[in-house]
């Protein structure tokens, strides 16, 4: 009889994904609270003029995930970020660029929890708001000890209720657009797009102003190039996931918000309200709003589940790398890392206790504190694939799977971060995260450097 943890020079990640799990991982990625409940607050910044919001930042997104994509398939030895930031950067900025991952993944499995418990209190009002967020825990973290197919099983079923429900939106709102559908608001129309002040009502201050809650919309969507390590045919799934990319940003993205605005006028939509649970109580669904509470609760639900499948996945790198304890690269029979898995279940617990202690100010803080430390990764993985290009034209003259545009797209992208920085700096409720954030930064390099000289 094996021992249940066995060594990691005996066994490797399982590889136990599927091409329908990665397929639909990348949809769920692409698919969260951002959109069912952030694109209320967009709509108001932008009006209509949010469509082209949301179209500029997916061209941006796909141009990230080709880069990542290139990369990933260039050296199929690469399991995540940390393997071609080191290569290409070197150890100071895989050592920083893991971390800050794995803390972008934590932020948003807090805040996600804290949705779970809003939502919850839907149907049972008086549960305290941190009580579901820790059964949710709790059971997520059971099932990614399981097995990765597990994992990859219930990323497919959350992200296909996502995708059953914004395509029963768009059915149903096309529907009442082509019947001239009564509301209380006015007739369902396309007129509605530009009959409240054209298509940008709020100019272009308002429409800048929505990119924040755009960019937060997308943040997840490079969890397919994580995932690569753990692919039964990485060359063929994650070139076919990644080009699909754009349809369904037109589709899910666009097609759902350019429905909605036809059926509701831009101005009448309760910005704290998911514009999705509004739509559907239009249509005179007696349980639409328990139909879109339930869909966001899995939503939300969803991105908890990926935060500690990827978290736990990046600690395993680390610690490979000695970048974290080597305690982290134990895997058990099933070729999971469960010490990397409980570490970060603990880390993302203390969320659930300071959003027992302080709810409405710890969302806000850590969401924004999130998306610029995306903004990070996203912006390394561009640079490394610039570096990439340059000092290895042997293995960019191989790879089928090229960046458009190279290298316009590169510089393209990071103009285009740089510049979300700025509309961060624009609004009083992100400001503050660029003020906080630096400090990680801080402290990884402090760290990096008391560790460094223990290790020679």
């Amino acid at each position: 009889m094996t021992d249940d943890i066995t060594n990691d020079n005996e066994q490797k990640l399982s590889r136990g994904l599927k091409n329908r799990h990665i397929q639909l991982m990348a949809i769920g990625g692409a698919i969260g609270t951002g959109l069912f409940l952030g694109s209320g607050k967009s709509i108001h910044f932008a009006g209509p003029s949010i469509l082209f919001a949301y179209l500029i930042t997916g061209i941006i997104c796909f141009f990230i995930m080709r880069s990542l994509g290139e990369l990933l398939l260039s050296n199929l030895g690469y399991h995540s970020f940390v393997d071609f930031v080191r290569d290409y950067l070197g150890d100071t900025a895989a050592f920083i660029t893991g971390w800050t991952y794995w803390f972008c993944w934590i932020s948003l499995a807090m805040a996600d929890l804290t949705a779970v418990g809003l939502y919850t209190q839907y149907w049972f009002p008086e549960a305290p708001q941190w009580l579901p967020g820790f059964i949710a825990l709790v059971i997520l973290l059971m099932m990614n000890l399981a097995t990765v197919k597990l994992f990859g099983e219930l990323e497919f079923w959350f992200a296909l209720i996502k995708v059953i429900a914004i395509l029963a939106l768009i059915a149903i709102g096309l529907f009442m657009i082509i019947t001239g559908f009564s509301t209380h608001s006015g007739t369902a129309g396309f007129t509605n797009l530009w009959s409240r002040g054209g298509m940008f009502p709020n100019g272009l201050h308002g429409f800048l102003l929505s990119f924040q809650m755009v960019v937060f919309a997308f943040v997840g969507i490079e969890l397919v190039g994580l995932t690569a390590g753990e692919t039964k045919d990485p060359e063929n799934v994650i070139p076919k996931a990644i080009n699909n990319i754009p349809v369904r940003i037109l589709l899910f993205y666009i097609g759902s918000l350019f429905v909605i605005m036809c059926i509701y006028p831009w101005n009448v939509l309760d910005p704290d309200k998911s514009p999705f649970v509004q739509v559907f109580a239009a249509v005179g669904i007696a349980a639409a709003a328990t139909i879109i509470n339930f869909v966001v609760l899995t939503s939300a639900a969803s991105a908890s589940n990926s935060a500690i499948f990827s978290t736990s996945r990046m600690v395993y790198s680390l610690a490979k790398e000695h970048n974290a304890p080597g305690s982290m690269t134990k895997l058990t029979s099933r070729k999971v890392p469960s010490n990397a898995l409980f570490f970060s279940a603990v880390v993302i617990l203390i969320g659930v206790t300071m959003n027992y202690i302080m709810p409405e100010e710890v969302f806000t803080l850590i969401t924004s504190i999130s998306t610029i430390c995306f903004i990070f990764i996203w912006g390394i993985t561009v640079i490394c694939h610039l570096k990439y290009r340059k000092t290895r034209p042997d293995l960019a003259k191989a790879n089928k799977f090229k960046m458009p545009l190279y290298p316009f797209s590169n510089y393209l992208v990071l103009a285009f971060l740089t510049f979300i920085l700025v509309v961060l700096a624009l609004a009083e409720d992100t400001r503050v995260a660029l003020f906080v954030t630096p400090v990680w930064f801080i402290l990884l390099v402090v760290i990096y450097k008391l560790k460094k000289p223990k290790e020679q």
